[in-house]
Formats: structure tokens, C-alpha cells, sequence
């Protein structure tokens, strides 16, 4: 699984006009799944998510996680994460998951989000979503397990 986290002051998804997520300082997470993922991955994933320390402690350092500053988790799957860019100029999915197991590990992975932490936010997977956000520092990072 991949994950595109970035640190916010805010983020937000809209579908069809109508805002779906929305959280205030915290973690905006693009999520997708690879083909062979499992909910062992998944479930390293959320783990890592929910202590990584991208944020600024005392200091100004970034020592403190999720978990540590009661952050929003916005969740938003995210297809073209799986996406082969290293040759050509047309990306290949080949090593995306088919769109069945996709969203059946994404919902899995919500699901243990949202037993596991309570401010989770989520866009919807498969649908045509605007994510609003404003990336804090800006700090972004790519994880993948």
C-alpha cells in the first residue's frame, strides 16, 4: 500500500457538491493499494500514519505524531498512486489493484482508522472528488509498506 500524507491546518473533499471530509490541523492521506496488498499491509500502514512524528514539538522540532497532537485524519483513496511513471509518456496500472480488491482493502483500512482513532475523516472510493487542503510547512511524504 501507498500513502501520500501530508501535514495540514485544514483539508477538506467535496463529491458532487457536497463536502464528505473535512478536518482541521492534522493529516490529509492519499491512499492507494497495489496489487498483492493485504490487511497485513494495511494494517502496518495505519500504524505508521498514526505515530509518525511530522509535527512540531516545543523546540520546533518534529517529534510529536497524530496520536501525540489529536490531529483530523482525512482519508482519501486514490488510484493513480499505483501508477507506473518510469517509461513513456502514458502511466501503466499494471501494478494497481483491480478496483474490487481496491476498495474492499481501502474500506478495511477505514474501518481500522476509525476503531482505532477518532477524528477520520474520508472521501469515497471511485468517485470524482475535489480535495481542498492547505499544506502546512509544506510537509509531505511518501510511505509505502
Amino acid at each position: 500500500m501507498i500513502a501520500l500524507l501530508q501535514r495540514v491546518s485544514e483539508a477538506s473533499v467535496t463529491i458532487d457538491g457536497e463536502m464528505t471530509g473535512v478536518i482541521e490541523q492534522g493529516l490529509m492521506v492519499l491512499v492507494g493499494v497495489e496489487r498483492g496488498d493485504t490487511g497485513v499491509q494495511a494494517d502496518r500502514l495505519l500504524q505508521r500514519l498514526l505515530t509518525y512524528r511530522v509535527f512540531a514539538d516545543a523546540d520546533d522540532k518534529m517529534n510529536l505524531s497524530l496520536k501525540d497532537i489529536q490531529g483530523g485524519l482525512l482519508l482519501v483513496p486514490q488510484f493513480t498512486l499505483a501508477a507506473d511513471t518510469r517509461k513513456g509518456a502514458r502511466p501503466s496500472f499494471s501494478c494497481a489493484a483491480s478496483p474490487e480488491h481496491g476498495q474492499r482493502l481501502f474500506d478495511y483500512f477505514l474501518a481500522q482508522a476509525q476503531q482505532q482513532y477518532t477524528n477520520v475523516a474520508t472521501g469515497r472510493f471511485g468517485a470524482d472528488m475535489q480535495v481542498s487542503l492547505v499544506n502546512d510547512g509544506p510537509v509531505t511524504f511518501w510511505l509505502q509498506v
